[in-house]
């Protein structure tokens, strides 16, 4: 893994919240105790990936080699954990701050201008011209399960040096998500969560999946410094080393304050010390589950940052997983709008 930048012999200067013209440093510096004297621009920044989702439904089971299938269902729309969960909480009325790498390209364009209708700020993201382009996820479903498979282009570019770590800050919260995904940005990741605790913050992280299935390079070292981790039951097992759910919730809830397990058609937990939290699924008429994670961190994490008690944010985490399933792809149920008032109406 490649060395963060950050890492000189001389101390990192403070975070800086003062406004430059240009191209930003994000390492230069303000006294980190003016932050207490202003008000804070968002609810939730978030640094990570905005992508493309292809999604291609009622394919076979198998798929043998030198051979042409047919999907009887297309769609084209905003993906990336990070950017659902962005759009999703924007969607749902938090004031968001979001900072990505796409490409100067039509793909990425496009999924820019999804992400803006959301109301989401992306002033901060950089369309980069060159070789690589925005990255695209193909999403092979069938009724019950389903294969991904990942261009990762732009995610695994967004770097140290892409980030504003001022406007970053300017928040209540802050969030990673794919942390094995953010191939260039991985190495400096505890610090950055570092940085935002120092300047007042609370922090999360939802890992998503390891494609390598190695569940190392600082993962443990960047939950030093999280305040919400909030993985899958699978990703909860990998993460802590452990061969079941319960070992998994005891060690993680050792390392991080609040650990909060997603479980699909079991609801959602949260382990919080010694206390335990449960909370059911909404039951729905599903038609994909691509996102439905993502979406939950994001009702969860819009509550959250709102001071609501856990049950309250659990069940919120499960209300806007499920309203995700009611669509095909991550934010199609909450772009509209309609859909989305008269679903939460209907739960309350």
């Amino acid at each position: 893994m490649p060395a963060c930048p950050w890492r000189r012999p001389r101390s990192p200067p403070a975070i800086t919240f003062r406004k430059n013209k240009g191209r930003r440093d994000p390492s230069a510096s303000l006294r980190a105790g003016d932050w207490r004297y202003r008000m804070r621009r968002f609810d939730i920044t978030i640094a990570g990936e905005l992508n493309v989702d292809l999604i291609l439904s009622g394919l076979p089971d198998e798929l043998p080699p030198e051979r042409e299938f047919l999907a009887d269902r297309m769609m084209l729309t905003l993906g990336g954990s990070s950017g659902i969960l962005a759009h999703n909480l924007a969607a749902l009325g938090s004031r968001v701050g979001f900072q990505s790498r796409i490409g100067d390209d039509d793909l990425g364009k496009s999924i820019l201008q999804i992400l803006q209708q959301s109301g989401a700020d992306t002033s901060r993201i950089r369309r980069v011209p060159g070789a690589v382009k925005t990255g695209i996820t193909v999403v092979l479903q069938r009724a019950a399960w389903r294969n991904m498979v990942t261009y990762a282009g732009t995610i695994a570019d967004l770097s140290w040096d892409d980030l504003d770590l001022g406007y970053l800050a300017d928040s209540r919260h802050f969030h990673i998500s794919s942390f094995y995904l953010q191939q260039a940005l991985r190495p400096c990741v505890p610090e950055l969560f570092r940085r935002m605790k120092e300047a007042g913050l609370t922090t999360s992280l939802d890992t998503n999946d390891d494609p390598a299935d190695q569940w190392e390079g600082g993962l443990h070292e960047a939950l030093r410094y999280v305040d919400v981790f909030l993985p899958n039951e699978r990703e909860a097992q990998k993460a802590a080393g452990a061969a079941d759910l319960e070992t998994a919730v005891t060690r993680l809830a050792k390392l991080v304050p609040l650990v909060v397990v997603k479980l699909g058609r079991n609801g959602a937990l949260a382990q919080q010390g010694a206390k335990r939290y449960e909370s059911p699924a909404i039951v729905v008429e599903a038609v994909d589950a691509v996102g439905a994670g993502d979406s939950f961190d994001a009702g969860f994490l819009h509550r959250y940052v709102q001071g609501a008690d856990l049950n309250e944010c659990l069940r919120a985490g499960n209300l806007a997983g499920a309203l995700s399933t009611t669509r095909a792809g991550g934010v199609e149920a909450f772009r509209d709008r309609a859909h989305r008032e008269r679903f939460l109406n209907q739960q309350k």
